[in-house]
């Protein structure tokens, strides 16, 4: 019988966050970044092995908050402010000055443990070290962090991050009660609703969302229903913001069938195979919106 930890939460075990890092300057980590400085007013530091990613993802920035000061969300003094907050670099040894440190790179579990070997080498001893994986095993993650393993908490955000108000906090087998804590209050200090996820295959959000999403696959690839009958049915008829099949579009195709070989993988369980024609798209390279065709084209 496997026990679990019990603590009250009544005293204080909070760590403080007096600067965070983010590991990645795609879409995720950029918004992760943007958020943390201008919801949580903390300073982050942003890395990225490619410089021209990071010069990307630093026009990106500007054009979202110059769109929110537009929109009158914002101020130019709060714009301002973000932007002096966000240090892009190239220098993963910048890290060791991260409180807090966010990865949010690509879904490939070795990457992932590599990147969490190094991060514990790396950051300071206290550090917390959080995977926003949305299906990777937060327990494995931690196992690859040496010396740090119960410094290593599941932190999944949803994209777009300055949209979407939920994420999930994942405690691993090894994850501390003052790390898991700190966690969900860094998450609430940027502005989120957060839900706490037990180290389960797919969290809360994919072990719901991406067996839904392959099953409107599937329902296409046999010819139950085409694209458009199958999102419209779902949005007119089913009351749902957006159609299985643009929402995959969206994800990113590859990043669906990541989640699902992890799904089935680690259940071993039929319900949770990939559909064929998930595989065979993204074998032909149409992962969806940010590869300009999917289900639609863009």
């Amino acid at each position: 019988m496997l026990c679990r930890r019990s603590f009250s939460t009544s005293r204080q075990i909070l760590r403080d966050v007096n600067r965070a890092g983010v590991l990645g300057g795609g879409q995720m980590g950029l918004g992760i970044a943007i958020v943390a400085a201008n919801v949580g007013n903390v300073p982050i530091t942003l890395v990225d092995t490619s410089e021209g990613a990071l010069k990307k993802g630093q026009a990106f920035m500007n054009k979202l908050l110059e769109k929110d000061v537009a929109k009158g969300k914002i101020s130019t003094e709060q714009a301002d402010k973000t932007r002096s907050l966000i240090a892009f670099t190239t220098n993963f040894d910048d890290f060791s000055k991260c409180d807090f440190v966010v990865e949010a790179i690509p879904e490939i579990p070795q990457l992932k443990f590599d990147t969490f070997k190094r991060l514990a080498e790396i950051c300071p001893s206290d550090a917390i070290l959080a995977s926003n994986t949305s299906s990777i095993s937060i327990t494995k993650i931690a196992n690859a962090a040496r010396g740090a393993e119960d410094r290593v908490v599941g932190f999944h955000l949803m994209n777009p991050v300055p949209v979407m108000k939920g994420m999930e906090v994942i405690e691993g087998l090894q994850t501390s009660p003052e790390t898991l804590e700190t966690a969900l209050a860094f998450g609430k200090r940027m502005g989120k609703i957060v839900s706490r996820s037990a180290d389960s295959p797919g969290f809360l959000a994919n072990r719901l969302l991406m067996p839904y999403l392959n099953e409107a696959i599937i329902a296409l690839e046999t010819g139950v229903g085409k694209a458009e009958d199958i999102d419209n049915i779902m949005k007119n008829g089913c009351s749902m913001p957006m159609g299985p099949l643009a929402l995959a579009d969206f994800i990113g195709l590859d990043t669906c069938l990541a989640i699902m070989r992890v799904l089935y993988g680690e259940t071993a369980d039929s319900k949770y195979r990939p559909a064929i024609l998930l595989g065979k798209m993204v074998d032909a390279g149409w992962l969806g919106k940010k590869s300009g065709k999917g289900f639609y084209d863009y």
